[in-house]
């Protein structure tokens, strides 16, 4: 009688495999503390302020935002050339509406609580349709993703100048400015509320994940590590609550607030801004995105015609549909990112957005969304964002010129492209 062969064994682990972390990710985190640290000492510790950190989280969130969208356009192997033309035509649309629109059709004032509700929708209408007109025309009528949005970048940006004229329209509605970040914040209080919310929320998804696996039998990190986690998470989303508490409203601001309630500042008041609006708005959207790609079937559907769209077809997936999905969801990003955009200015220019195509596609693609198709997350995408932005606004503190950032920048993208490839390769990935 023969003797029972013994059972393969499971494949060894490393210890990074073993605690479930993404080398990647990993690195990207690395990567931009070391930037930070870099900048922190060039500007005599003026980078890790927290004024500097609040003002970098604010500017990093319009990108960010279109940045998610982008995440999907990549995967499914196209390109969008005009979320910053887009953009524009949003923000002048929604300039407009409040502006003039409104208050001349309808008899409803800047000021109205209608107004910036009204504009927004009104915006996200404009946005998520222009975005399926464009979906419409790669996916229905096959014209490539890179000229029918190369054509957008074109139309769309003058359209918007057409619209207003090439005239800066505003001043804008004063809650509509609150999406825009130091105009519209938690406030102290409500910040750490808000943060320990998301630790516990964070903490609870992390646990839930852990039992989900160990109910279908997959490999879990030891429970040591799994606090370990939880815990640095926590220390995070905290630290970050922390840092943003710690930027002081000026007194000079705070007296015109209190002068424009009637009421006169008590001696020695003070407070913080806390968590700005739009970045509330930017995690809101993380999350939702995130949610897409893991849990429905528009984000399988998505994935899956990335790795393989001809397999995809074939298994009854209507990639042409797919295709209009994605550039309408990219669209209404566009025009939340003009609502963050235009509230930060306070007003809409004929120059807001220029360059944020670049910008998006670098997020995303510094983030590890592969060009080729398939592979990518909203996470990276938007500490892509982060990242880019770091860059730049750290070059601008010490000095560096314009054009020469651009050319770090650059040189920064096509480093990422090479990396992501080296990194593919070892990995096995195609």
């Amino acid at each position: 009688m023969s003797a029972t062969p013994d059972p393969t064994p499971a494949p060894k682990r490393n210890l990074l495999q073993t605690l479930e972390i993404d080398v990647r990710l990993l690195g990207m985190v690395a990567a931009f503390v070391i930037i930070c640290l870099i900048f922190n000492i060039l500007t005599d510790g003026r980078f890790l302020t927290a004024r500097n950190v609040f003002n970098l989280t604010i500017q990093t969130v319009s990108v960010a935002i279109m940045a998610t969208g982008m995440v999907f356009v990549i995967v499914t192997r196209h390109i969008d050339l005009a979320v910053g033309a887009l953009l524009a035509t949003c923000s002048a649309v929604m300039a407009m509406t409040q502006t003039l629109y409104l208050p001349e059709f309808l008899g409803l004032p800047l000021g109205h609580p209608l107004v910036p509700w009204i504009a927004i929708a009104v915006g996200l209408f404009v946005g998520t349709t222009l975005g399926a007109v464009q979906g419409y025309l790669v996916g229905y009528l096959a014209i490539p993703a890179f000229i029918v949005t190369l054509g957008g970048l074109l139309i769309w940006r003058n359209v918007g100048w057409y619209m207003t004229s090439g005239a800066t329209i505003g001043p804008l509605d004063p809650t509509f400015m609150k999406f825009g970040g130091i105009n519209g914040t938690l406030g102290e209080t409500w910040s750490w509320i808000f943060g320990a919310v998301a630790t516990l929320v964070a903490c609870w998804a992390m646990w839930s994940a852990r039992k989900n696996k160990v109910v279908h039998g997959f490999p879990v990190k030891p429970i040591g590590a799994e606090y370990a986690m939880m815990a640095l998470v926590g220390a995070g989303i905290m630290g970050f609550i922390w840092v943003l508490n710690s930027y002081q409203i000026p007194a000079a601001r705070l007296k015109r607030m209190f002068a424009a309630r009637g009421e006169e500042m008590p001696e020695g008041f003070s407070a913080a801004y806390g968590l700005p609006i739009s970045v509330l708005l930017l995690i809101a959207i993380a999350i939702a995105m995130t949610l897409v790609a893991r849990k429905t079937r528009l984000g399988r559907y998505i994935f899956a015609t990335g790795g393989n769209p001809d397999a995809a077809e074939l298994s009854g997936i209507n990639t042409r549909m797919l295709t209009v999905k994605i550039f309408a969801i990219m669209g209404a990003l566009c025009a939340i990112s003009a609502v963050v955009a235009s509230a930060r200015l306070t007003n809409h220019s004929n120059d807001i957005g220029t360059l944020d195509e670049l910008r998006v596609i670098a997020a995303a693609v510094i983030g590890g969304t592969a060009l080729s198709g398939g592979l990518g997350t909203i996470h990276g995408a938007i500490l892509g964002a982060l990242i880019m932005q770091s860059l730049q606004s750290g070059m601008a503190m010490v000095g560096v010129d314009a054009p020469l950032q651009n050319i770090v920048v650059g040189s920064v993208l096509v480093a990422a492209v090479l990396i992501d490839i080296i990194f593919r390769k070892r990995a096995g990935l195609k």
